[in-house]
């Protein structure tokens, strides 16, 4: 199995370029972020990212560290696997035993970033509504994802791209030029 995990800040196109992964190369994409929305809702709680992140937290402690890596595994072999798919791509890895994870399984990891007013801009026009009001919000927000705030299993992105094979800058709001980058860079 082909396996690509996607990492990086907020609005840096992490789920663009799953989407296009998926679409234009044969992957199944998976968001792990949308996994973890999916379990808040069953559980009758809101989606805000502090909730996400305690769901995240509680799951590794669990089950380990590379839950959200297994459990999408796992979803992707119900669905076909390597039958229908040429790989599996994952959004958003945000600890760094999830970076542990893909590497045993032989996967890569990329980090994908851009300018922090461009990731603003993106979050703001997808007007989710647990996404911050205010450019402020949204730099808060990103620094208390940044580093361990308790156990091994919180949120680390920095660690996360610490480990992380590639780094990929996407500036790009040309969904073409995104394409042909991809296909250059990332494959």
């Amino acid at each position: 199995m082909r396996l690509i995990g996607l990492s990086g800040t907020n609005g840096a196109g992490k789920d663009t370029v799953g989407e296009i992964l998926a679409s234009v190369h044969n992957f199944l994409f998976i968001s792990m972020t949308d996994m973890l929305r999916e379990e808040a809702r069953n559980r009758n709680l809101d989606t805000s990212r502090e909730v996400l992140r305690t769901i995240s937290a509680e799951w590794r402690r669990e089950s380990g560290l590379g839950v959200l890596i297994d459990k999408s595994i796992a979803h992707y072999k119900k669905l076909g696997g390597d039958e229908k798919y040429a790989g599996l791509v994952l959004a958003s890895l945000r600890n760094p035993g999830e970076n542990d994870r893909v590497h045993e399984l032989g996967g890569d990891v990329i980090w994908v970033d851009a300018d922090p007013q461009v990731r603003f801009e993106r979050i703001s026009s997808r007007a989710r509504a647990d996404d911050p009001e205010s450019f402020e919000e949204f730099l808060k927000n990103e620094q208390a994802e940044m580093k361990h705030s308790g156990d091994k299993a919180t949120l680390s992105m920095e660690d996360v791209r610490d480990k992380s094979d590639k780094v990929f800058i996407n500036n790009e709001n040309n969904i073409d030029n995104l394409k042909d980058t991809i296909k250059s860079r990332l494959l």
